[in-house]
Parts: C-alpha cells; structure tokens; sequence
C-alpha cells in the first residue's frame, strides 16, 4: 500500500516548515514511520529539526530520532545521463535547422530539473515500503504549484514525441524530415522518453490519491489569505485535494489588567481584533475544511522537542494521531451521463464564470483559471462530443457535452 502523503505549503515566511516538521515530529512520537523531506531550495527544514540534512541529497534520509528520517532534495542525484542522450538529439535537429549549437544547447537544457528530481524523488521514497506517512515541506506557492502541475504537463509534452502519436507525426513525417536533413529519434531516445513519461504518470497518480493531500499555511492578514484562496482553486484545477488549513503567528491577548489604550496593550488589542478578523474570514473562506489556529510563540520552536510541544499545543483532532492514515474526501474530476449528452465536473471553489477560460482542442480540453492552465486529455466517450455549454456554480464547473452525430451510431 502507498503511503499517506501530505505537502504543506504556502506563502514565504507563514512557517509551513515549522508546520510540516510539527506534523511529522508528533507523527512519529504517535508510533507511525514517518519520512519528512523538503523540496524548498532555501534548506529550512534542516534548521527546523536543528539537524544538517546537506548529506541527504543522496537520496538516502538522515535518522532523526525513531520511527521519523529526514531528506533534503538534490536535484541532480536522479540524472544519470539520460537526458544528455536526448538533449544530443535535440541539439542535432536544431542544427539541422541552422541553430547555432552554443545556443541550441541553451535550448535544450534540462526544463524543471529541480522538479522532476523532488518528483522522483518522492515517488521512490513512496514505493521503497519503508513509510507509513511522508511528509513534504514544499517551496512556496508559486514554486509548489508548478512542481505539482508539472508530472501532468511534462507527461503531455513526452506523449507527443513518442512513435505513433499525432505531435510525433507531424514533427516528424519521414519525407518532410529528409527533405530538411532533421534526423528521426533512434530508439535510445524513444526508450528514455517512454520511461520519462511512464514515470510522470506514477507521479501524477501517487498525488492524486485518495492517500494524498495538500495543507495550507497561511497567517491571518488579508494579503496572505487572499494568496492562499488563490491557491486552494489552483490546486482544484490540478485535481489535488486540500485537507487543512493551518493559521500560523495567532498573536496571544493583552493582559486583562492593562489600560486598554496604554502602549503595548492598545497595539496587541489593534492586532487580536485584525487576527479575528483574519481567522474569521479563513474559516468563512475554506468552508468545510478543519481550520488549525496555531499561537505566536514567545520563541522560536527548534529541534524535535520543541516542535512537538508545538504539535501537543494545536487542536489537531482528526488531522493527527493514527487518523493521518486515513484516505481523504477527493472530488476528482467526474463525468455523468444526462438526458442530452454527458457532463464533465471538476470542483473549482471560489472562482466565478467570469475567471474560467475554456477551450476545446481536438481530444483535448484547455481550462485555464487566472495565470494556470490546464490540459485534460478527454476520456474516449466524450472525443465523439461537442461542447454544448459550461457553467460555474457553488464552486463548481460543469462543461456540457453533446453527441456529435457523424460520429454516434444511429
């Protein structure tokens, strides 16, 4: 069985590595194996743990205390020279072309290197049957949602330079190649690419489990909760689910006996009413979903000890304990069949008609929400449709599909 996988992100600087490394510390101390690793360039989960993970970027994770290691993510320990075998043929073809070969070289540099290595990364770890619970510390949103929509994206653009695919033939018809001197991929090439996409499945399908699931970070100012809105729709375009809301740096009431207009007390007083306001708005926003408060505290939490008495602190509930095994409420993305044809739902929470683009390619559908996109590959039944319609209600859109009748049997 795979492991529960859980990615905490969010905005720099809300402690979502704290959060993560809470979580995997009071995992542990609970009597489940738990791995916590970090894909956040910046290294922070080593200074959370106060231990030096830089010697884990090997892929093998550092023994923390029993039953939790921790791993920092290289990302060049999963290159083992498979992209220099394609990158010799894209170098080629450009050449071919009459690129200049410094810069077709620049061209082809590996592409989100440092995501396909935290992505394989976590799915070895996931199929080593070593842990019951891994925990990701993710880079902020910016960073995380790339990293989560890439095994989807790279896998597209992989399927269209393998054999007997469309993209692959009208790259790359034998008479239109020799006419231009572009050299077809050998089969090395094909058997790398191949491998590569495969691998993006694997991934694509570990993240989208009911055994995973992402938990935001956020603190309770206005400008941080909007990103954090933001985020919980964009990871609803992708498919991934949000399980938790974590609200960091709750700042703790003046005490009682003060003036409430004197100095300090009157500034605590300003900033408790803002943090009410804050949380309020978080709850109210992600409606359905635990929300976590977790204190400001008068120091840093460093170490495992100090970071479980954070966990031991927070009203986790079901969020912890043995619970954390437990398959979480997914709301993939859904057909049903109606009496003019098929719909196709995909959960998009606080978004409006007015923010979805939608667009239809082909076998394919383009649905783009602000500045990320993405490409659904249609199941077979609705490749004979046309899209009749598309709606966004309760935070959710439904794309209507009609039978096309040329292709239908009467």
């Amino acid at each position: 069985m795979n492991p529960r996988v859980l990615l905490f992100t969010g905005k720099g600087g809300v402690g979502k590595t704290t959060s993560a490394a809470a979580t995997a510390i009071s995992a542990a101390r609970a009597g489940i194996e738990t791995l916590v690793m970090s894909t956040d360039a910046a290294h922070s989960l080593g200074d959370a743990l106060d231990r030096d993970l830089t010697g884990t970027g090997r892929g093998e994770p550092l023994a923390i205390e029993p039953r939790l290691s921790a791993l920092q993510v290289s990302g060049r320990r999963h290159f083992d020279g498979s992209w220099d075998v394609v990158q010799e043929y894209l170098v080629t073809t450009l050449g071919a072309l009459g690129v200049d070969p410094v810069v077709a070289e620049e061209m082809t540099s590996l592409p989100g290197a440092e995501e396909i290595a935290a992505l394989l990364e976590l799915r070895t770890q996931a199929e080593s049957g070593r842990w019951e619970l891994i925990v990701v510390d993710c880079a902020p949103t910016a960073e995380t949602l790339r990293l989560l929509a890439f095994p989807e994206n790279l896998a597209w653009h992989l399927r269209r330079m393998l054999p007997g695919t469309a993209g692959m033939r009208r790259a790359a018809r034998p008479a239109a190649a020799a006419a231009l001197g572009i050299p077809l991929p050998g089969p090395e090439v094909v058997d790398i690419v191949r491998r590569w996409h495969d691998d993006m499945l694997a991934v694509r399908a570990l993240l989208a489990a009911d055994r995973s699931s992402v938990r935001l970070v956020t603190t309770p100012e206005s400008v941080v909760i909007a990103e954090s809105r933001r985020t919980w729709t964009s990871l609803s375009l992708y498919g991934y689910c949000v399980d938790a809301v974590y609200v960091n740096k709750i700042l703790p009431a003046p005490d009682p006996g003060e003036a409430v207009g004197s100095g300090a007390a009157g500034f605590l007083r300003s900033w408790n009413q803002a943090q009410a306001r804050g949380v309020a708005e978080v709850v109210e926003s992600f409606e359905g979903i635990p929300v976590v408060r977790s204190p400001y505290l008068d120091r840093e939490p460093i170490g495992p000890d100090a970071l479980h008495t954070l966990a031991q602190s927070l009203d986790l509930g079901t969020l912890a304990g043995a619970d954390l095994l437990a398959t979480v409420p997914t709301s993939p993305m859904a057909v049903r069949r109606t009496d003019q044809g098929f719909d196709l739902a995909l959960h998009l929470p606080l978004t409006s008609a007015s923010e979805v683009g939608l667009q239809r390619r082909a076998d394919e559908l383009l649905l783009t929400v602000g500045e990320h996109r993405r490409i659904v590959t249609l199941p077979s039944v609705l490749r004979r449709c046309d899209v009749a319609g598309a709606r966004v209600r309760s935070g959710r859109l439904t794309v209507a599909f009609v039978p096309d009748p040329a292709q239908w049997p009467r």
